[in-house]
């Protein structure tokens, strides 16, 4: 079977191959051509040594020589040129202590995590497919190269790549491999967060976020998200909602845009309301002040999983407010946008409609009425330039220096205070009718 490489890569494994060595693409890229998907990268595996690779090729970089990888750079691209290689003993769960160069295809491709990116190809072998990788695609399975367990003692994070995969292509995770993450899921504990980070935002990101799901029945989530689980149990008995805190947020995953910023606020936008739960005489459940214990909850997880300061940041104040009851009322929004900011406001209303979007149908609708008038509202306070932040008053600091207001607290009040009337009034934004009104004399 013949497919399309980029001709940058034939002529790679062209140059290797009439130099007497043996060369293939390799892994996630013959994966995704099969699939009729754009791949990201192309990988070569190579019987070819580093040191030889580096003589046949003007611009290489070492990216790492150590366990064989050569960049081969081609224009301003680069080309991971790997030799064929068997890992050694994996003394920590995630990296070999030693790799042994080999001049078997096999050797190097049965060391690989699953039977979907274990298959290389040549165009004049064609694809070299030694473990069922084009069957397990036609299946569309994730399934393990030879042992699961021995796969996932070689490297724990596989066991989150399965699920990863999973959700990207929307395949299932076959049994045996499946049963095996879920008996070595603690050997995740071994692994850096920011590598548990990088495949739960590409799991929350993809089409099948619902995946979230079979993280949390093969107990992956006990060991890299423990809050999840206390969230999947936890009953809302009351008129809005129809699910658990857990389908909720799985519900409400799947209808959100897929940003990493968006998918996790709906991710962790619920994880406070088990310590905030109360029931009411009526044997109804409430969860008063979920949205601030909400930010300070998701703050402590982002930091955890070692997330970068924006998106704690952007996250953490998404979270804070999703529970706040906007209205029809401009004075309202302009408030609204004063605490969350202008450019974070539309985000948040995403956020909300896709709160309400994964409730029961008890005012749902109305409620989808007033997101979308209030998102036209924002628009109109955007196009007419209403204030609604200090930066947009019409007096500034110098001004009130000006008039005989020394820097400070006092400063500090005056310009709040000009901006809670601005906010209620924005026809008033006119520093003659500030001054007068809010300072002795008119300034």
């Amino acid at each position: 079977m013949q497919i399309q490489i980029p001709e940058a890569v034939g002529g790679i494994i062209d140059t290797l191959e009439a130099a007497g060595f043996e060369a293939y693409a390799v892994g996630g890229c013959v994966r995704d051509v099969l699939l009729g998907r754009r791949p990201e990268d192309w990988d070569i595996t190579t019987s070819a040594l580093p040191g030889q690779v580096k003589c046949l090729f003007p611009r290489t970089v070492d990216t790492g020589i150590a366990h064989g990888t050569v960049t081969v750079l081609k224009g301003k691209i680069g080309y991971e040129v790997t030799t064929f290689r068997i890992d050694g003993e994996y003394e920590d769960a995630r990296h070999p202590r030693e790799v042994t160069f080999t001049p078997s295809l096999e050797e190097d491709l049965k060391r690989r995590d699953f039977t979907i990116n274990a298959m290389a190809y040549n165009p004049k072998t064609g694809i070299v497919d030694l473990f069922g990788g084009k069957e397990d695609l036609d299946r569309r399975m994730i399934r393990c190269v030879g042992d699961a367990s021995q796969r996932f003692t070689e490297d724990a994070l596989r066991i989150m790549r399965a699920v990863r995969f999973s959700a990207q292509l929307g395949f299932d995770v076959e049994e045996e491999t499946r049963e095996a993450a879920s008996r070595m899921a603690d050997n995740l504990q071994r692994v850096s967060m920011e590598r548990i980070q990088t495949e739960l935002v590409k799991l929350l990101v993809s089409h099948h976020p619902e995946k979230m799901r079979q993280l949390y029945r093969m107990g992956i989530t006990r060991v890299i998200l423990p809050e999840f689980d206390a969230i999947m149990d936890q009953a809302q008995n009351n008129p809005y909602h129809c699910y658990t805190v857990g389908e909720h947020t799985i519900h409400m995953l799947q209808v959100i845009r897929p940003t990493k910023v968006l998918r996790l606020t709906a991710l962790l936008h619920d994880m406070a309301k088990p310590q905030c739960h109360t029931v009411d005489e009526q044997g109804q459940d409430h969860f008063y002040g979920h949205g601030e214990a909400g930010a300070v909850l998701a703050r402590t997880i982002l930091r955890r999983l070692k997330f970068d300061n924006d998106t704690v940041r952007r996250t953490e104040n998404l979270i804070r407010h999703h529970a706040c009851h906007l209205r029809r009322d401009k004075t309202i929004i302009r408030r609204a946008m004063n605490r969350v900011g202008i450019d974070a406001f539309p985000q948040l209303l995403e956020v909300m409609e896709a709160d309400t979007l994964a409730k029961s149908d008890f005012t749902k609708q109305d409620r989808l009425d007033d997101i979308q008038v209030i998102r036209q509202l924002y628009e109109e306070i955007c196009r007419d330039r209403e204030c609604v932040q200090i930066r947009d008053l019409a007096v500034n600091g110098q001004d009130l220096i000006r008039a005989g207001v020394a820097p400070g607290k006092e400063m500090g009040n005056i310009l709040n205070t000009m901006l809670e009337y601005v906010i209620k009034h924005p026809e008033m934004n006119k520093k003659d009718k500030l001054l007068q009104q809010f300072l002795p004399g008119g300034g």
